[in-house]
């Protein structure tokens, strides 16, 4: 008896249409539209993201309950968050490379599995050292998972629609921020010890895991440049996906145009040309978006007490910013497709610089929510633009790497900003810390806008070729 691979079940009873080459990233490409089983692969990615949000940020939101508890100083607050960005660099590149040579199904959930534990285990941390230690272990993860995710979306979905998809997924996603911080919220004033909670919640992403592994495919890119004869599950799955399509439409579908053979890639590609340029603006970029976004929602629950405000308080605050995440994501989804990724992510960072710096000005609580939570939402909507832009501009056999390299980059920047914004405050006080967050998000901007390429709505084989 054998059992159907995911994503055939559905397909059994839908016959192949007869397609006129066999170069499935073409047929790919001819499908103008969401199909329903791209819709079905949204809920079920997003549920991932969901809780991959929820790990990310659960430190933050327990930070100021664990100062109190254990004694912790703003150093070692900051300690703590670093060490989490350590393992999302090391995560990020090694998850990519294996991405490449394994596939991307198998690495993804295998990373989901792995930061589940990881937050279940750092429930059961008992000083800042046994939780140092598991926010590295969760960090890898956590970013192995959100680097392979977004280079299968980018692989399976349609060129028109990558973007639009990506904000769309994350917007699911997102909805982990403020599921974190209201958990937060809830559970933590109850007294000593309720923070745990928080990474308990984040440890069920290991259910979703499971529903996964039923219902995600190998990316049909992936497979079909191993240099093998087609494999039949990935023609029934894109037959199935071409029939949806018509279907929805009412008409055939273009020709596939299939792609020119092209030479084998080699590992040194990612060092020198055009793939190296792409590789040190996408580099950079993350860095910035690292050191102005996270840098932001991170420290806004601890800087909040040292303005004055309870716990209690700090943590209300961070609850109403959180609420910002889904409408960012949503907010950039029916233009990121439309306009140049380099000029949407260059409006949205001009904006986010100076609602941040108004945020660290502003005295009166509404004003700081109001800041707060627009300085957030346009922060998060930069992020499926970036998202998707790193995805696109990588060569597919390098394209699990490069995008790790890229995302990685700017996780080491985060052991630094973590750091950084502790040492910024200590020495030059409060309204520095927002000076330099703003000057981040801008710089992230320009470098998008000065030396990034166009990619909106171009095939992945045409971007590569450059």
């Amino acid at each position: 008896m054998t059992v159907d691979p995911p994503g055939d079940r559905q397909a059994a009873d839908v016959p192949p249409a007869p397609a006129p080459v066999t170069d499935l990233a073409a047929r790919l490409d001819r499908i103008p539209v969401a199909t329903p089983t791209h819709r079905r692969w949204v809920g079920v990615l997003g549920a991932l993201f969901v809780f991959d949000l929820v790990d990310l940020n659960s430190f933050a939101y327990a930070a100021p309950a664990l100062r109190a508890e254990w004694g912790l100083s703003i150093g070692e607050v900051g300690a703590v968050t670093s060490a989490a960005f350590v393992g999302m660099f090391a995560g990020a590149i090694v998850g990519g490379r294996l991405s490449d040579r394994y596939g991307r199904r198998p690495v993804l959930l295998g990373a989901v599995l792995f930061f589940s534990v990881c937050s279940l285990l750092s429930a059961l941390s008992w000083d800042a050292w046994s939780l140092g230690v598991l926010r590295v272990l969760t960090g890898f993860g956590l970013q192995a998972t959100t680097g392979v995710l977004l280079v299968w979306v980018s692989e399976m979905f349609p060129r028109s629609l990558r973007g639009r998809y990506q904000a769309l997924l994350l917007a699911v996603g997102l909805a982990g921020i403020p599921i974190a911080a209201w958990l937060a919220r809830i559970v933590v004033p109850l007294g000593p010890g309720s923070w745990r909670w928080i990474f308990v919640v984040g440890a069920l992403g290991a259910v979703v895991a499971l529903v996964a592994w039923r219902t995600v495919p190998e990316s049909v890119r992936w497979r079909s440049a191993q240099g093998r004869s087609p494999d039949p599950r990935d023609e029934r799955l894109v037959a199935r996906m071409e029939h949806e399509a018509r279907a929805q439409l009412g008409t055939d579908l273009p020709e596939p145009v299939p792609d020119p053979p092209k030479p084998e890639g080699r590992l040194s590609d990612l060092l020198r040309g055009a793939t190296l340029r792409r590789t040190v603006v996408a580099s950079t970029a993350c860095v910035f978006l690292i050191l102005s976004f996270y840098g932001f929602s991170s420290w806004v629950p601890t800087l909040l007490v040292e303005r004055g405000y309870t716990t209690a308080e700090s943590l209300t605050f961070a609850s109403v910013l959180a609420i910002a995440a889904v409408p960012g994501a949503l907010l950039v989804a029916p233009v990121v497709d439309r306009f140049d990724r380099r000029a949407v992510v260059l409006v949205l960072q001009t904006l986010s610089a100076g609602l941040v710096l108004a945020f660290g000005l502003v005295t009166h609580p509404v004003a700081i929510a109001v800041t707060g939570f627009l300085a957030a939402m346009f922060m998060q909507a930069t992020v499926p633009v970036l998202y998707t832009y790193i995805a696109e501009v990588f060569p597919l056999h390098l394209r699990g790497l490069g995008s790790g390299i890229a995302n990685g980059s700017g996780r080491l920047a985060g052991v630094a900003g973590g750091l950084l914004v502790a040492a910024t405050f200590a020495g030059l006080g409060l309204t520095a810390v927002y000076v330099y967050l703003a000057a981040a998000a801008l710089l992230l901007g320009l470098v998008m806008a000065l030396f990034g390429e166009r990619t909106t709505n171009r095939r992945l084989e045409d971007i590569e070729r450059g």
